[in-house]
């Protein structure tokens, strides 16, 4: 079933709703959570809570990109899971990660004038106009949280690679967001 007529089935309060986005994204909605939480008990609840989330968001919300849509909301309830979790010391490797976007982007160094919707305008556009293989391993490490080995084995790329992609596009997304006018 194509995502306008799932969304269609959200707007009529069909609860088929559900079951067609677990059939469309369930499999993307657990790796998801899974590369956050590395625990599949705490995944399947964040993605079940995706679901809940998804219906009470749609009505009024009608997502432009429904597997966006679904996986921002997984994201944001696995970050939040995390959190919770990070006070008993689990999943290092998202902390490492979240850390190495904190250089680029620390909270104290951004001027409240700058929204988080304009930070992430600029991000998008300077991934734009990134080679995709960059901007995929980006997403890969910084949205989905894959570890730095499973992207070189997705890529066919060597691990050493991957770190070097990494660095060199977080030193050349800190340059840009400089240029853009955003104190770093």
């Amino acid at each position: 079933m194509n995502d306008h007529r799932i969304i269609e089935l959200y707007f009529a309060r069909d609860e088929e709703a559900i079951k067609q986005t677990d059939i469309k994204y369930g499999k993307l909605c657990h790796s998801v959570a899974y590369n956050i939480l590395n625990n599949n008990e705490d995944s399947e609840e964040c993605v079940n809570d995706t679901y809940i989330g998804v219906w009470n968001a749609i009505p009024p919300t009608r997502p432009n990109n429904f597997m966006a849509f679904v996986c921002k909301i997984t994201r944001n309830l696995s970050l939040k899971r995390l959190e919770a979790m990070s006070r008993q010391k689990r999943s290092q490797a998202i902390l490492i990660s979240l850390d190495e976007l904190a250089e680029v982007l620390s909270d104290e160094s951004i001027a409240n004038r700058v929204s988080d919707e304009d930070i992430g305008k600029l991000i998008s556009d300077f991934l734009r106009n990134e080679k995709s293989e960059i901007r995929d391993v980006f997403i890969r490490k910084y949205y989905f949280f894959d570890s730095i080995g499973d992207i070189a084995r997705r890529y066919d790329f060597t691990e050493s690679k991957v770190k070097n992609m990494l660095h060199h596009t977080r030193t050349k997304l800190k340059d840009f967001l400089i240029k853009e006018g955003i104190e770093i």
